[in-house]
């Protein structure tokens, strides 16, 4: 019997376990850190297949790498780190991996990453838009801002944090303003909640923004975001700007429809009363001469 011989390339391709393929495992891209009030989120591309999946690990510069149970063979491509990123003055790193997908094997012993900028949170994290109440004075000398320190992801005690109490006397606000309808702006930085702002005109409807400020940040990361816009009452508001173009219009015309019913009333009143009389008179008898 003779024998078949296959050519050596051939039987080593054979014999090649069938999970050694690191080839199927392409890498993630635009891996992005993404930070609004220590809210952090790691964000990558793209969506895999269903031959693969990602795992995200994270560490602090000198530190031990760490996995977050949520970001472990899955096939999302966020990772919400808030709540393990607790070193909030520490600088760090993360990898995502591509790996098998839940529940499949592999003979690899490294799998491939890609890392992450560096990303320190508390020189790094965005802040968000401030809320604040506006109260002027009985006299309107003196306007009041009354500003609200964003609440943060940061838990301690219990208790949810607000950038007040995380960045203390660093954080301060800055005031943008001006008289309603004007290009014009003038600022004012405080290092409080409670802003007093007097030198205003008396009696003028001024617009308010606030965003905080952080100067010991570097450039870039100075500047929270600006607040919605609020504005003060204006004293000397024209009829224009206090009612809508349509309730004057229907003002005018109800006061045009009163003094037309009026007219007319009085019209008809005077033509009733001439008839009257003009009967009266043709019913007196004629006098003897």
């Amino acid at each position: 019997m003779s024998t078949i011989r296959l050519p050596a390339a051939l039987v080593i391709v054979l014999f090649l376990p069938a999970s050694s393929a690191s080839g199927s495992y392409p890498r993630a891209q635009n891996v992005t850190w993404k930070s609004t009030n220590f809210k952090t989120i790691l964000t990558w591309e793209p969506k895999p297949s269903a031959d693969y999946s990602y795992t995200v690990e994270f560490f602090a510069v000198g530190g031990d790498k760490q996995r977050n149970a949520h970001c472990i063979r899955s096939s999302a491509t966020v990772c919400d780190l808030s709540s393990s990123l607790t070193d909030l003055n520490a600088c760090y790193t993360a990898d995502v991996l591509s790996e098998p997908p839940l529940g499949a094997t592999s003979d690899l012993i490294e799998f491939p990453h890609t890392s992450s900028p560096r990303f320190c949170p508390y020189k790094d994290s965005e802040i968000g838009k401030p809320d604040f109440k506006l109260e002027v004075s009985e006299d309107k000398k003196k306007t009041t801002l009354y500003v609200t320190d964003p609440l943060t992801a940061v838990f301690k005690g219990g208790r949810q944090l607000n950038i007040r109490d995380i960045f203390s006397d660093k954080l301060q606000y800055m005031v943008t303003y001006r008289k309603n309808k004007s290009t014009g702006k003038k600022t004012h930085i405080s290092k409080t909640n409670v802003i007093a702002l007097t030198n205003l005109d008396r009696g003028e409807s001024y617009c308010f923004n606030i965003q905080a400020y952080i100067p010991s940040r570097g450039t870039n990361k100075q500047w929270g975001e600006l607040s919605q816009t609020q504005c003060s009452n204006d004293d000397n508001k024209s009829i224009f700007e206090v009612y809508s173009v349509g309730v004057i219009a229907a003002a005018i015309f109800l006061i045009l429809l009163l003094i037309g019913l009026i007219i007319t009333v009085t019209v008809v009143c005077c033509k009733r009363r001439k008839k009257a009389l003009k009967s009266g008179k043709e019913g007196v008898p004629l006098r003897d001469v």
